[in-house]
């Protein structure tokens, strides 16, 4: 299913590129990006969570190659700069906050995984291209290349409230019961891909340039951790929502006075 969505993806990168049939364009922006993003990874057995925040910034390119009947047709590729990971959720089974004996605080844990982030991205856009507003949307793969990762915690992570909680997926083994020890089980993949997209609105202007507001998702299809029958967790893919702004100016322009 992977490679299916991979393929299907590439291919429609390709088709938007290479299909020459509507009003042709030749221009090429590039800028810059920056954003905000909520993360959380997809555990299998299940590991409670809230959003884990983090921030994404990076380089843009673009290039429009046709407008297709009132579709505006581009290629855009990002190099981006993001903290992901995951934020637990530690309860006891009456949904209340897990409270440390020790602190007397409500115990949190986070996990923070940064990247180098690669979208390739299939864009369409309707409305002005030089001055004024156009909508778009856009879709494809996005590649991440493991950079570092840090932990957040106000308790002691080799001695956890373990019998305090609603899940015991994280903690020491302690007598018949088994836990998986999460919270020092490093990264093992450290390569990312999944599938990106989203929608968004953009402002043009000639003296100004292009400014993009945009709000996307991704979807990981690569696992975090090892998912053999030796290892605990099946699945554990990351699952992120971006709100990001973009500014880009144009380096060539098509030359087409009928362009607006």
């Amino acid at each position: 299913m992977r490679v299916v969505l991979l393929l299907v993806t590439y291919h429609l990168s390709l088709i938007t590129a290479s299909a020459q049939v509507g009003e042709y364009r030749n221009s090429f922006a590039v800028g810059v990006n920056g954003g905000y993003l909520l993360s959380k990874v997809s555990f299998v057995p299940e590991v409670p969570q809230d959003y884990s925040d983090g921030l994404t910034g990076g380089l843009t390119l673009r290039y429009t190659s046709e407008k297709y009947f009132n579709s505006i047709c581009a290629l855009t590729a990002e190099v981006n700069y993001s903290q992901m990971g995951w934020k637990e959720s530690i309860l006891t089974i009456n949904d209340e906050p897990v409270i440390n004996r020790a602190t007397g605080l409500a115990e949190e844990y986070r996990r923070k995984i940064t990247y180098i982030q690669v979208p390739l991205l299939a864009r369409l856009g309707w409305g002005r291209e030089r001055k004024g507003l156009q909508a778009f949307i856009q879709l494809g793969p996005q590649l991440g290349f493991y950079l570092n990762e840090s932990t957040e915690a106000n308790f002691d992570l080799d001695n956890p409230e373990i019998y305090e909680r609603a899940s015991h997926i994280s903690g020491p083994t302690v007598g018949d019961a088994v836990f998986s020890n999460m919270y020092h089980m490093p990264i093992e993949n450290k390569f990312d891909y999944g599938i990106t997209g989203g929608a968004g609105i953009e402002f043009s202007h000639p003296k100004i340039g292009h400014i993009l507001l945009e709000g996307r998702y991704y979807f990981g299809l690569a696992n975090i951790y090892g998912n053999t029958k030796k290892d605990f967790f099946a699945k554990s893919n990351h699952n992120t929502i971006i709100i990001k702004m973009s500014y880009l100016f144009d380096i060539i322009k098509t030359k087409n006075p009928k362009i607006k």
